[in-house]
């Protein structure tokens, strides 16, 4: 199995930013994490950060030669980025929607997700575990 983890925008400034709701844990950190329960789980990992919408959307198509499913965290733009998911509707790939703060519980706009629809599943409010939930799910569950 082959995921392809993507982290959108201002997710290379975590450690940094608004810690009191995105913790005090950096990218590479959570890089490892994710690469670490990859190995435990026999599932082959590529992680990708991005600020641009542009650059998430060519990796996405990018994905449909050899991933099996996509692991998104699209930041801000999960809330208006319909190129994003559109993109993810196109490739067919099996998508989990991933967020680190509990969206629903935040300000009224990060509550509408509009890739939400096109995903097979969201994990939201586990800091960076959802990321690693996501992970687990995608090898037990067949999509």
């Amino acid at each position: 199995m082959k995921i392809l983890v993507i982290h959108g925008p201002n997710l290379n400034l975590l450690g940094i930013r608004e810690r009191h709701i995105y913790g005090t844990k950096d990218i590479s950190f959570v890089n490892e994490c994710i690469k670490k329960e990859a190995e435990k789980l026999k599932i082959e990992v590529e992680i990708f950060q991005s600020n641009s919408e542009g650059s998430i959307i060519d990796k996405i198509h990018e994905a449909m030669d050899d991933k099996n499913i996509i692991i998104i965290n699209a930041g801000a733009y999960t809330h208006y980025s319909y190129a994003i998911r559109d993109a993810i509707a196109s490739t067919r790939i099996p998508t989990i929607e991933v967020h680190l703060s509990n969206i629903h519980a935040r300000e009224e706009f990060r509550s509408k997700s509009v890739i939400a629809p096109v995903c097979v599943g969201q994990i939201s409010g586990f800091s960076y575990h959802s990321y690693l939930l996501a992970l687990k799910a995608a090898a037990e569950i067949e999509f």
